[in-house]
């Protein structure tokens, strides 16, 4: 049966199928062939799904889906991070879990993307922009700003302005990958702030090279610091 015949329901067991049984990098050159019209709604729900590892490879299918949308459809990739952004907003009515890692995701992978959207989820921080105050969609953000520390540090920047207070988070997850953006992002004026929390034993996992890791706080802070030292 054609994809274009197939019912949502049937969609999204087929891609929910893939991102449980396929390795991730087969799964996502699978989906690469779907029309990513009729892969993204069955993507978006799983972002939502009640097993961990399934969201965490949902958002790395979702960026790759998107990403390579926009190279050949940009309006439409724009309308999918409206539609990410709008998920966060109040007036949505929702709590937009998964936004703003499916949002990274999607502007590590894409230079065009990366260009138009890498201020806006810098805004996300900012207590004078479009902040996110629930903590768990913080730990979302702060892994989005880790993944894109690394890998498109230029879009970023600008988020160490605003890094101090998720330095001191009373979330594990918050200040520990805090430390790690700021030394990704080379934010030397932070390293008292970081070097408070090296003691700091406080564990939780992260998600990172299509598997999970578990850290402490005082690890990240660790190697944020070196990153510091590392660049003089």
């Amino acid at each position: 049966m054609a994809v274009e015949d197939r019912t949502g329901r049937a969609l999204k067991r087929e891609v929910l199928d893939l991102l449980v049984h396929a390795d991730l990098d087969q799964c996502i050159r699978a989906l690469l062939l779907f029309p990513a019209r009729k892969v993204i709604n069955p993507l978006f729900s799983l972002l939502l799904h009640h097993d961990e590892a399934i969201r965490w490879r949902a958002v790395t299918a979702f960026g790759a889906v998107v990403s390579n949308l926009a190279d050949q459809d940009k309006e439409s990739a724009r309308v999918i991070m409206r539609r990410l952004m709008w998920s966060l907003n109040d007036e949505s009515g929702g709590i937009g879990w998964g936004a703003p890692e499916a949002m990274a995701e999607i502007i590590a992978r894409n230079d065009a993307m990366a260009g138009e959207f890498g201020a806006v989820f810098v805004s996300y921080m900012d207590p004078e922009g479009n902040f996110l105050e629930y903590p768990p969609l913080q730990r979302g953000l702060l892994w989005g700003m880790a993944r894109l520390a690394e890998v498109r540090p230029a879009s970023v920047a600008s988020a160490i302005e605003y890094m101090e207070p998720y330095l001191e988070s009373a979330d594990p997850t918050i200040r520990g990958l805090a430390a790690l953006v700021a030394g990704r992002l080379a934010a030397r004026d932070l390293r008292p702030t970081m070097e408070r929390l090296l003691g700091d034993e406080a564990e939780f996992a992260v998600f990172h090279d299509y598997r999970f890791e578990s850290h402490t706080v005082g690890k990240l802070a660790q190697q944020g610091i070196a990153l510091l030292e590392e660049r003089g």
